[in-house]
């Protein structure tokens, strides 16, 4: 199958530091190369694949994050060749958009974020067109009862990237974006509480990130023993993980479906988490890590003290089953091959403008 893979152009694929979508993106399509597909990845300069690569970019535009002015360029070049291909899968909003008004191949949109009403609106009026993936059950569960599905397709790593350790060295460890969803501050109580040391892997980039980290977590670290780490490597990320007693997962919102609860068991760390979200879907209660009611800090504290109950080869054998780059692919190929053919040229229909009497 000819399959273009259509990544955002904010960050490389894979991502030097933050990105997970553009960690899954890179997984799912040196698989589908690997399953014998003929795939292209229209992503931004500097990324690397098994698969044919273009770029609009020389550099990944990140400053500009969001911008529909530069994010258009990129979305137009991917759909002007569109007939070289059997299938678009779309990881763009407004790529998905445009793809619903061209005639060509079908389009796959899978939905990495939550169902924000605006987006909603969107979904609605070109889910007859571009067919709609969700990352969890808890994902597409929350999904408008009226907006029609193509499947759910949970997340998966390559997880030779993520080397075993079967053995602690006595810290705990939080990854994330800061701000108040992840629960960075949670942690800090968490580990200060159980008076072990913490290694946190904070994404600080936009300014929303940079004021809750002045205002709220900087003053909460004082003289705890934190270690943190701005915008890891892949490398750092790897070695914050590897021998971590567990990660922390305390979040305050229903994450769709939560990466670094796998990346960690990938590592053989277990994971404590919130049950919200993907996370009852991610984490296997007492054999991979434990799921505490939300908000919960004492129950958190009490998992923790748990850990040697826990077979790290296990948390790794769990990934290797249910979140590999190899099980995605395939619940892909299976949205690929439902798809309908042929396609028509179809412009949203639009309310007729109210008339206004004359005078």
């Amino acid at each position: 199958m000819r399959i273009l893979q259509l990544a955002p152009p904010w960050f490389t694929v894979p991502p030097v530091r933050y990105g997970g979508t553009e960690l899954v993106i890179a997984a799912l399509t040196d698989q589908l190369v690997a399953n014998g597909h003929e795939v292209t990845l229209l992503a931004a300069g500097g990324s690397s694949s098994r698969a044919q690569l273009r770029t609009v970019y020389p550099t990944p535009p990140t400053a500009q994050l969001g911008d529909l002015i530069v994010e258009l360029p990129h979305v137009l070049a991917g759909y002007r060749d569109r007939h070289r291909y059997e299938v678009i899968h779309d990881h763009t909003v407004t790529g998905a958009a445009v793809g619903a008004l061209l005639d060509g191949p079908p389009v796959v949109h899978t939905v990495h974020g939550t169902w924000v009403p605006e987006l909603c609106e969107l979904y609605r009026a070109i889910a007859d067109r571009v067919a709609l993936v969700a990352i969890s059950h808890d994902h597409a569960a929350r999904a408008p009862g009226d907006l029609p599905l193509a499947g759910v397709v949970h997340n998966g790593i390559d997880v030779t990237r993520y080397p075993f350790e079967a053995r602690s060295r006595g810290h705990l460890a939080w990854l994330g974006r800061a701000g108040p969803d992840k629960g960075a501050d949670l942690a800090v109580t968490i580990a200060t509480r159980l008076g072990l040391p913490l290694r946190m892997a904070v994404k600080l980039n936009e300014p929303d990130e940079h004021r809750w980290w002045d205002e709220v977590l900087a003053p909460l670290l004082g003289d705890t023993d934190t270690t943190v780490v701005r915008n890891a490597t892949h490398a750092e990320k790897v070695d914050l993980l590897c021998g971590a007693v567990a990660l922390l997962f305390p979040i305050r919102w229903d994450e769709p479906f939560g990466l670094a609860m796998v990346e960690a068991n990938a590592c053989g760390t277990p994971v404590a988490a919130f049950a919200r979200g993907a996370a009852p879907e991610v984490v296997d209660h007492d054999r991979t890590g434990w799921l505490v009611p939300p908000g919960d800090v004492d129950a958190m504290c009490a998992a923790v003290q748990r850990t040697t109950t826990i077979d790290r080869a296990i948390c790794r054998t769990h990934v290797l089953r249910h979140f590999t780059a190899a099980r995605m692919a395939r619940g892909y190929e299976r949205v690929y091959e439902a798809l309908a053919p042929a396609r028509t040229l179809r412009i949203p229909d639009l309310e007729p403008a109210p008339t206004t009497p004359r005078a």
